[in-house]
């Protein structure tokens, strides 16, 4: 079982180098807002290449938080019941009979992520939580492995919003960067979000007051 996030770098070569080596990989994809057009390429890539791979799709342990508080204008249910990634772990295991758990965790994502895949054992660069039946393919990996492995197997290119190269995001619903990109090459998937959380709209109407603003500024600086 690879928790997967269909766009990202770090998934799409943790699929790759699972592939082949287990008799059944389900992937499970957590989403905030469903079916989105620009997601959904990814799916259809990873079943074309990798045929035997069942998915599953689930909310992400985040979005029941944005339902309890009502984040962005998302209908709220104060009684909603917060989810952790472990909870969904536990839950999916048993539905599906699948003892082993594969995450992208990479200690280079941060300190707290270091320590913890440090204190697991492991053969070479694969870390293992052999009491929880979790192991991590890409511990030792930094995001120049990742982009490497990706060019030099030809794989496809990771879903990228705003200038920095090999930096996916998700669907952080609240990044300029992702919003300006969904309106310029998938306008339907952005209103798809506002349709659920619709003070998101907010986040680029923002963006675009602050640039009229400096322009404004500009000018009469230059005066």
């Amino acid at each position: 079982m690879l928790f997967h996030s269909l766009s990202g770098k770090d998934s799409i070569v943790l699929l790759d180098l699972c592939y082949g080596k287990f008799k059944r990989i389900v992937c499970v994809y957590m989403y905030v807002v469903p079916n989105l057009a620009h997601i959904q390429r990814y799916y259809v890539y990873a079943k074309k290449n990798y045929p035997d791979i069942e998915f599953v799709q689930v909310p992400h342990y985040g979005y029941y938080s944005m339902v309890k508080t009502g984040f962005m204008g998302i209908k709220q249910n104060e009684k909603q019941r917060l989810w952790t990634l472990s909870d969904i772990t536990k839950k999916l295991r048993e539905k599906y009979s699948i003892d082993w758990v594969c995450y992208g965790f990479k200690q280079s994502d941060s300190l707290n992520r270091r320590l913890m895949l440090r204190s697991y054992k492991g053969d070479g660069m694969l870390a293992i939580s052999w009491k929880g039946k979790k192991f991590y393919p890409l511990s030792t990996y930094k995001n120049k492995d990742i982009l490497e492995y990706i060019q030099v197997n030809n794989l496809k290119s990771p879903e990228t919003y705003g200038e920095k190269v090999g930096q996916s995001c998700g669907c952080d619903i609240t990044s300029v960067d992702y919003q300006s990109y969904l309106k310029r090459f998938f306008p339907q998937d952005l209103e798809k979000i506002y349709s659920i959380f619709p003070y998101a709209r907010t986040v680029l109407l923002k963006k675009q007051k602050e640039d009229e603003k400096r322009k404004r500024d500009k000018g009469y600086q230059e005066e």
